[in-house]
């Protein structure tokens, strides 16, 4: 199993390009279910997670091809016959849930096993399959997989989500484009990621208004076309790349990176004592001095605090002068990087849903283990500010979220390498 060695020590000076986002692309690569005619998404982030939706939409009959190294899919649908999505792909990825709607839409079955993912929170189904019955689906849970049939084609209907969940605005409103009449979605989510999802629906022929607010409208039509449409930036690459000078010093340059996607995160590291300034190409980030400012982090949805920066932002603050406080009411059980950090010389403390961070001078390399994903990355990051050298163990997580971060690193002076074992 591969790890990844990191000496600290040294400041990061250069550029580091942003690739496209990898939660948007995963929604809009089952978009392709909804139409006969090929979709083409660029600006394709390069991910073991989009080789695990590549895998999924396949099974279900459709043809991806990859072009310009991963950076550019093709999709096709126009055999996509097969209804099943099975345990064995679902398993590895929350975002194959996500080919329920489409599913259903077009083709008024749907079979699909319940999804896994990272293991940071239940986060249920119970969201999705309450809007599809509403919509006229009949669902039903059997061994483990959702039997959902729509005979005579999906409804327009009024959804009132009790919370403002990103996977089930996604679903409902692919959905929602072919359903007669027209879909209200309440307390959508308002994730940049929905807007770019919308944008490539309306490329196709969809009727969608609201989006970016918590009240999104679709009018259903008959059939949906071909379309291009570039990936929007990786705001949750963009963000964790942002801290990497905030850890190291010296100042990077994000290509392609945009403050109104991060705004929330933005202000943060003003208060901190980080400096982010536009540029015709994106973002320049430095610190303002040699110390950082405590801070209070409630992590929201969009355009709160994002949940998949928080691991990041809790490392930075380990150093930071005084204590932080950070609230984590996205998802339970997503604090599991703070023994890893305390194992760097943090001072962390957990309690449920918070965790209170008390700076310390420095922190010191140490072998440790990553939990998840964002775990992972934030290891790496606290890697780059402790004194000699950290081990971090279990990284097969970062394929599924960053591609090439040990090149994008070292691209600025970061003293990284991965080792395979």
């Amino acid at each position: 199993m591969d790890s990844i060695n990191v000496t600290g020590g040294g400041a990061l000076n250069g550029e580091i390009p942003i690739a496209g986002a990898k939660n948007a692309c995963l929604a809009l690569m089952p978009a392709t279910l909804l139409s006969a005619e090929p979709l083409t998404l660029t600006n394709a982030p390069r991910l073991s997670d989009i080789k695990t939706m590549t895998d999924l939409l396949q099974s279900l009959g459709a043809e991806v091809s990859s072009l310009d190294e991963g950076r550019v899919l093709v999709l096709s649908s126009h055999n996509a016959d097969n209804p099943l999505a099975h345990y064995d792909i679902v398993r590895k990825m929350r975002a194959s849930n996500l080919v329920l709607g489409p599913l259903l839409a077009r083709h008024g079955k749907a079979i699909v096993s319940l999804p896994g993912g990272c293991a940071i929170g239940a986060r249920p189904m119970d969201i999705h399959v309450t809007a599809f019955e509403a919509m006229g689906a009949v669902i039903e849970l059997k061994d483990g997989y959702l039997h959902a049939d729509a005979p005579n084609g999906l409804k327009g209907a009024v959804i009132d989500f009790h919370f403002a969940s990103v996977g089930a605005t996604e679903n409902v409103m692919m959905a929602a484009t072919l359903a007669k009449g027209t879909t209200i979605i309440n307390n959508a989510a308002r994730e940049p990621e929905i807007v770019d999802l919308a944008d490539c629906l309306r490329r196709m022929g969809a009727q969608i208004t609201g989006d970016g607010t918590s009240s999104i409208t679709i009018e259903g039509v008959e059939s949906l076309h071909g379309a291009t449409h570039p990936v929007v930036t990786d705001r949750i690459e963009l963000g964790t790349y942002m801290l990497a000078p905030a850890f190291a010093g010296g100042e990077v340059e994000l290509i392609g990176g945009r403050i109104d996607l991060l705004q929330a995160f933005v202000d943060k590291l003003d208060q901190i004592g980080v400096d982010v300034t536009e540029t015709k190409r994106g973002l320049k980030v430095k610190r303002r001095g040699d110390t950082l400012k405590a801070v209070d982090i409630v992590t929201e949805p969009f355009p709160g605090f994002p949940t998949d920066l928080q691991a990041q932002m809790m490392a930075l603050l380990c150093t930071a002068e005084g204590t932080s406080v950070l609230e984590e009411k996205i998802f339970e059980n997503r604090f599991m990087h703070a023994p890893e950090l305390t194992r760097m010389g943090a001072s962390i403390e957990v309690q449920g849903g918070h965790a209170t961070v008390t700076g310390v001078k420095k922190l010191k390399g140490a072998p440790v283990m990553a939990t998840d994903l964002r775990a992972s990355v934030s290891l790496i990051l606290a890697g780059l500010a402790a004194e000699g050298e950290t081990k971090i163990s279990r990284v097969y997580h970062l394929d599924r979220g960053y591609e090439h971060v040990v090149a994008k690193l070292r691209g600025v002076g970061a003293q990284i390498e991965r080792i395979k074992e």
